[in-house]
């Protein structure tokens, strides 16, 4: 099970840290990725962790966003600066295999949380 929290509203310029709170040992052994769905939009990859550490960003994000993970705590997070509101959406977080790699593509994700919304104004 992942819960996400952190989401919010705030104004351009600002930032967010989003969390993603896995039961049990997810972290580790996972492909962990955080995906962003924005109203009348297709769910998007934003940001991916291997379970070496290993990063894939969507361009949009890259050099704002950064994705990161404690395997103790079993928590994945995002840190995203200078938010635009073209950021806005509801972010969910999802785990799978490691053999499947850290890519932005939805393949085989399972499980997935219940999303934390950003809004960006």
């Amino acid at each position: 099970q992942l819960v996400e929290s952190g989401g919010g509203s705030v104004q351009a310029g600002g930032s967010l840290r989003l969390s993603c709170a896995a039961s049990g040992d997810v972290s580790s052994t996972n492909c962990m990725g955080w995906f962003r769905q924005a109203p009348g939009k297709e769910r998007e990859g934003v940001a991916v962790i291997g379970s070496a550490g290993g990063t894939v960003y969507r361009d949009s994000g890259k050099g704002r966003f950064t994705i990161s993970k404690d395997n103790a705590k079993n928590t994945l997070y995002l840190q995203m600066n200078s938010l635009k509101p073209e950021d806005s959406g509801m972010y969910y977080c999802a785990a799978r295999p490691a053999a499947y790699g850290p890519r932005l593509d939805q393949y085989a994700y399972d499980p997935w949380g219940q999303g934390t919304q950003v809004t960006v104004s």
